[in-house]
């Protein structure tokens, strides 16, 4: 079955927004010929020039049908009069799945696609897209979302790991997973990890917390409540939480989880040590509330992710 994948690009688009996805997508036609034909679509046809200065020819705008419409991100208010029509046609375009990466979920928001449903976009766009987009239910932490026919996804690289998810939606979990070796990227990494670690390893949006993330890498074995952070910090519990969210966009008992559970995934997946031991050394002090936090993070328990890691070295 060829599915027609329509990658959707404007003036100021960011490359490898369109280009990850396209780039998995073309792989996954190599491992399963007659799967994907890919099509370049702009608001006007073309050369239409990226935000770093790369060109890519595009053809008109094309009501469909298509299996999948895929909307990069990117400068998308270089071109008001390119936004306007991509809206426009995104509200009427006839397509099985609709997608959007990083800044493309305002497009989608603005067509009224995303009214009342799930859907990320980049960290750094999140309050924005708050205040414009009050009917969204935004997940800031998720590195790509499916809510029905619609998914979005994260900054940049998170594009791939859509197409991944798109990919095994279509073919199964065998041609993605060879696609994402080819690629050499993780297959299927998960929804709740990479937003959080790029935001939270800066210590914020201003690195006003980088030396206390630091801290608390070195004392993940240790108690961290709120009042011993707060403390380290120089600054009082209350004024410390809301700081926090503020600067990182989660609170402090959150990042507290996501920093363990980043040491125990590493662990779990490059070592050889039981999990009794990760649990311990990594704070969550015994494996059954290690495993129902990597279930709520990963959707997978930590067996399965040792084991799918050693069928990747072998």
């Amino acid at each position: 079955m060829m599915r027609t994948i329509a990658v959707v690009i404007h003036p100021g688009f960011q490359v490898l927004d369109a280009t990850g996805p396209a780039t998995a997508f073309e792989i996954a036609e190599r491992f399963c010929p007659g799967s994907y034909r890919l099509r370049w679509l702009a608001p006007e046809a073309g050369a239409v020039i990226s935000s770093s200065g790369v060109s890519v020819m595009a053809e008109p705008l094309d009501a469909g049908p298509f299996d999948t419409v895929l909307v990069a991100g990117g400068e998308i208010v270089r071109s008001p009069s390119a936004v306007g029509a991509l809206i426009g046609w995104l509200a009427g375009v006839r397509a099985r799945r609709i997608t959007s990466v990083c800044s493309g979920a305002f497009l989608l928001a603005e067509a009224g696609l995303l009214d009342g449903r799930r859907a990320t976009t980049h960290w750094e766009g999140c309050d924005a897209f708050r205040r414009r987009y009050p009917r969204v239910r935004l997940d800031t932490e998720c590195i790509f979302v499916r809510d029905g026919h619609i998914w979005s996804s994260a900054g940049i690289s998170a594009g791939i790991d859509l197409a991944l998810a798109l990919i095994e939606d279509d073919l199964g979990e065998e041609p993605a997973r060879r696609t994402a070796q080819q690629l050499v990227v993780h297959h299927r990494r998960p929804g709740g990890q990479s937003q959080f670690s790029a935001l939270v390893s800066l210590g914020g949006r201003s690195g006003r917390f980088a030396e206390l993330i630091q801290w608390m890498r070195l004392h993940l074995a240790e108690p961290l409540t709120v009042e011993r952070l707060a403390e380290r910090a120089a600054m009082s519990p209350r004024h410390f939480a809301r700081g926090f969210m503020a600067e990182t966009g989660v609170t402090p008992a959150k990042a507290v989880e996501r920093l363990r559970l980043e040491v125990a995934r590493n662990a779990v997946e490059t070592g050889f040590a039981s999990f009794e031991r990760i649990a311990e050394e990594a704070g969550f002090k015994d494996p059954g509330r290690m495993r129902r936090a990597f279930l709520r993070a990963f959707e997978l328990p930590p067996q399965a992710l040792r084991r799918s890691a050693r069928q990747r070295r072998h």
